[in-house]
């Protein structure tokens, strides 16, 4: 007897080491951003954030297959952005192939995008917004259903993406880092597959993949870094792609470290905003601009509105000092030295 077709077969076993290593619990002594807190318990309910599209489809597939076999229930979330025409009845075509593949609960949920300026999001492109979006909705219905981890569908394809938007941004070995296989709920079990893979399998499964139309729009970064891809594997030579997912999770390891040695930087100046210029030039540039980026969403600066900008004009508060005025941050935050202090706070009036 044969088996399943090759593309399916790997799309089940990248999900079945996925729900095994997740389901072990992590030591503390190991606990990393990207390591998993809580372990899934026999009988908990996982959810796959499907859109229709082959990737997150595939994705669906495997997990419905997979998940009883590892003694847990799956189900799927579809989030309808309604930024395009006909988007409610994408969805739910999504969710009736979900439901056909056995997935219960699936459950439709409409977001609305916010519109740009103002708020945590301000700065943010659609992109982004919509992405802010889809997570909030993803985490809501994780918190309804009583689901312990949400799947997402990201392909080693998008881990290499993500690398080439990063060296074009220049935003450091974070950015570059790409996608973790896991944070929080959240769970990649495709990061090491070939986008190929998963049209592979939706085609070998009989399954009918949404193709999205933004996925072909030069407007959008990602769809440019996207129509890279297939001219790096020719001019580079074939492996490319996935040495870029690879210098991903070497990049993820370093961030990390870098990381944990920048949070113990900031609890060692003590609390508050006010940070003597001097202790800040003790440290390593590596290590010190990730200080700055702590203090300053501390200040209230949304995260992802900061940009490696912010972060070299605070920087030269301390490295390139003139007797330069305050540095306006996002958020109503600023930056300022004065007397050989240094200021990051808030310039919100408190009522």
């Amino acid at each position: 007897m044969s088996g399943p077709h090759h593309a399916i077969a790997a799309t089940r076993v990248a999900v079945r080491q996925a729900l095994s290593q997740i389901a072990q619990k992590t030591p503390t002594a190991q606990k990393t951003p990207t390591a998993p807190t809580t372990p899934i318990a026999p009988g908990g309910l996982v959810l796959v954030g499907c859109s229709g599209g082959a990737d997150s489809l595939a994705l669906a597939a495997a997990v419905a297959f997979e998940a009883p076999r590892a003694g847990l229930s799956a189900g799927a979330v579809i989030v309808d952005h309604d930024l395009q025409q006909g988007s409610p009845a994408v969805a739910g075509r999504a969710a009736d192939q979900c439901r056909g593949l056995g997935l219960d609960p699936v459950e439709v949920v409409r977001v609305r995008v916010g519109a740009p300026g103002g708020g945590a999001g301000s700065g943010a492109g659609p992109e982004s917004r919509a992405r802010d979006a889809r997570y909030q909705a993803f985490e809501e219905a994780a918190a309804r259903s009583g689901a312990v981890a949400v799947l997402l569908g990201h392909t080693r394809d998008d881990q290499a993406e993500q690398v080439l938007l990063g060296l074009a941004r220049g935003s450091g070995a974070r950015s570059l880092s790409g996608m973790p296989a896991r944070r929080g709920p959240y769970v990649r079990p495709f990061l090491g597959l070939a986008r190929t893979t998963t049209v592979a399998a939706c085609e070998a499964a009989g399954l009918t993949a949404w193709v999205d139309p933004q996925n072909s729009d030069p407007a959008y970064g990602r769809v440019r870094a996207r129509a890279l891809l297939p001219t790096l594997e020719t001019e580079l030579g074939p492996g490319t792609v996935a040495a870029l997912a690879r210098s991903a999770d070497l990049l993820r390891a370093d961030a990390d470290a870098l990381d944990d040695l920048a949070e113990q930087a900031r609890r060692g100046l003590g609390p508050g905003q006010v940070i003597p210029a001097n202790a800040l030039l003790k440290l390593p540039g590596a290590i010190r601009t990730r200080v700055w980026r702590l203090l300053a969403i501390e200040a209230g600066c949304p995260p992802g509105a900061l940009i490696a900008n912010h972060i070299d004009s605070l920087d030269s508060l301390v490295t390139r000092w003139r007797g330069q005025g305050p540095i306006d941050l996002p958020g109503h935050v600023q930056g300022s030295r004065t007397d050989g202090q240094v200021v990051v706070a808030s310039t919100r009036r408190v009522e």
